[in-house]
């Protein structure tokens, strides 16, 4: 019994030994093969470039070494080169495209539209829309056919209202930066606006001139009234004739001499015999003008030169009225007359006429007028020179 098995397991054995040894055999056989045709493959492709021609390569040329060239600089320094793109590209963004807060301005051509105003830049980047306790006038610009935009600011998200010669023409509403604009068409003639604060009932301090010409948009004018005095925002490029007119040049026995006429309202004008500056005044809002100095004896039969010249918010000359005459023999008659034009008040026609305008009195006795500060347009005024 124990026999039959020490038999069977050593037959067992003996058949596994052979199964791997054949399979041994079987893999040494597969990698002789494997090596003879790896051998025999390079044999021949030895044989075959020994034979063949070497094809030489041609020396390359001067562009193709410079292209190479810049390869291999952008394989090396291709990020720094990406980095400094991106920040071109944002210095650029930054200096053209980005919306800053500089000084507001409006410009007005002659077939340009209203506009909300922009936030434009002008050298200097800096905010002037602050909040104010009291509306005011920033701009004011005329353009073709009388059309009107102007600017201003008050306090933020509150109600402004513009009046027109006293009467409330519209109401606007400011921005988060207290900024507002409005724009209407004026007919020709002369206009007063000024500001409303509607919650509060905050009047402006000051206030808009505006002289709209019947000849050229390019005529007119408009100033910011202050209590400190005026300043033109749009100052006439083109003159008319009629814009600077002498009416009347009197002659008085006290020596004044008076000339009257009509200018560019709110323009100063001046006065000078034979080139001797006498003095100025400023053109009423209703464009008419007096003027008088003390110029002392004027001698019959001399020749004089009388010269009126109209100047801008800047001083410059703009126009110029030069009248030649001949001293006359005098009348005989003491007194002399003035008619009263719009905008007139004594206190004005006594200075001119008296040197001093606490005269305004003499001339109200003269001509029985009640209350001094009522006088109309045309009145036919005596003034006594003696």
């Amino acid at each position: 019994m124990a026999n039959n098995n020490t038999n069977a397991i050593g037959k067992t054995k003996r058949s596994t030994d052979n199964m791997i040894d054949d399979a041994i055999a079987q893999q040494d056989s597969w990698l002789a093969r494997r090596r003879s045709f790896t051998r025999r493959f390079l044999r021949r492709r030895n044989n075959v470039n020994e034979t063949a021609p070497v094809a030489e390569k041609p020396a390359p040329t001067k562009s193709e070494r410079t292209r190479e060239k810049n390869r291999s600089v952008l394989r090396e320094y291709w990020f720094p080169i990406l980095c400094a793109f991106i920040v071109l590209l944002v210095t650029i963004w930054v200096v053209f495209m980005h919306p800053c807060a500089p000084d507001r301005v409006v410009i007005l051509g002659a077939n340009a539209k209203p506009v909300p105003v922009q936030t434009v830049s002008k050298g200097t980047v800096k905010k002037i829309s602050e909040p104010t306790d009291i509306p005011t006038f920033d701009i004011a610009r005329i353009q073709q056919d009388g059309l009107v935009v102007m600017a201003g600011r008050w306090q933020a998200n509150k109600s402004v209202s513009v009046l027109v010669n006293k009467k409330i023409v519209t109401t606007q509403r400011t921005d988060e930066n207290g900024e507002f604009v409005y724009t209407t068409k004026f007919k020709p003639g002369n206009y007063t606006v000024s500001l409303l604060g509607v919650e509060s009932k905050t009047k402006s301090n000051d206030k808009l001139f505006l002289y709209i010409s019947d000849a050229d948009y390019r005529n007119s004018v408009s100033l910011l009234m202050t209590p400190n005095g005026s300043k033109v925002l749009h100052s006439p490029s083109v003159l008319k004739d009629g814009d600077l007119t002498v009416s009347k040049i009197d002659y008085l026995d006290n020596g004044r001499i008076v000339v009257t006429g009509e200018a560019l309202p709110r323009f100063k004008v001046s006065l000078s015999l034979n080139d001797k500056h006498l003095g100025e005044a400023r053109v009423s809002d209703y464009r008419s003008f007096g003027l008088g100095a003390n110029v002392g004896e004027l001698k019959p039969g001399n020749e004089y030169n009388l010269t009126v010249r109209l100047h801008d918010d800047s001083g410059h000359t703009v126009a110029t009225v030069n009248h030649n005459f001949v001293m006359p023999e005098p009348t005989g008659d003491n007194d002399t007359f003035y008619t009263v034009r719009r905008g007139d008040c004594l206190w004005i026609i006594a200075r001119d006429f008296l040197g001093n305008g606490m005269r305004f009195t003499i001339i109200a006795e003269r001509n029985n007028i009640e209350n001094p500060d009522l006088i109309y347009p045309q009145q036919l005024l005596q003034i006594p020179m003696k």
